[in-house]
């Protein structure tokens, strides 16, 4: 945890540099238990931006690709950062997940699963939900809007947390309903 530590301060020093950041609804971040972080993915620096302006560390699902580079990979496993194969069901992804949630700590997750610069409620991958009821894990939707052109402002708005009340088993397309409402509500922030 020192090395992320270490990396967010240097980190929040240099976009506090580049970028005009602006954080709402940050109250609904709570100071401690499990809790699953689904933000829109609009750029390589999402997570940063959102490993700096929540105090929490959060362990972010990242795609296998970026850990075949032993440097990056390893750096990446210093931050908390996992990797996910995004082509299939990936079983190891979703058990690191849950491991992560059960020892009370923060996951981050897209639920697009990619980077994207339109709205697609139909791509949210059913996994997100999958996790939550697992894990029994509320949900904060988050919203990112910016250009991230150089000084430009980057808003990033929390939102309350959501938690659902599994009382039945659920179905992949239960799986995949839920995970549209959590998507839904993270484009909902956008005009807040």
């Amino acid at each position: 945890m020192y090395f992320y530590k270490f990396a967010r301060i240097l980190m929040s020093i240099i976009f506090k540099f580049f970028y005009r950041v602006e954080v709402t609804g940050i109250e609904n971040i709570p100071q401690e238990g499990r809790l699953i972080l689904c933000s829109n993915h609009i750029s390589v620096l999402d997570p940063i931006l959102l490993g700096i302006s929540i105090r929490r560390p959060i362990s972010f699902m990242a795609k296998k690709e970026l850990f075949e580079n032993k440097l990056v990979g390893k750096i990446l496993s210093m931050l908390t950062a996992f990797p996910v194969d995004r082509g299939e069901s990936d079983l190891s992804a979703i058990r690191n997940s849950i491991d992560i949630l059960k020892n009370e700590r923060i996951l981050g997750i897209f639920p697009e699963g990619t980077r994207t610069s339109k709205i697609d409620i139909e791509s949210a991958k059913p996994g997100v939900s999958l996790i939550a009821y697992r894990s029994k894990s509320p949900v904060i939707p988050v919203y990112i809007e910016s250009s991230y052109r150089l000084f430009s402002k980057v808003k990033i708005i929390i939102g309350k947390p959501i938690s659902f009340s599994y009382d039945k088993k659920l179905k992949t397309e239960d799986h995949k309903n839920i995970s549209k409402y959590i998507l839904e509500s993270i484009y909902s922030l956008k005009n807040k």
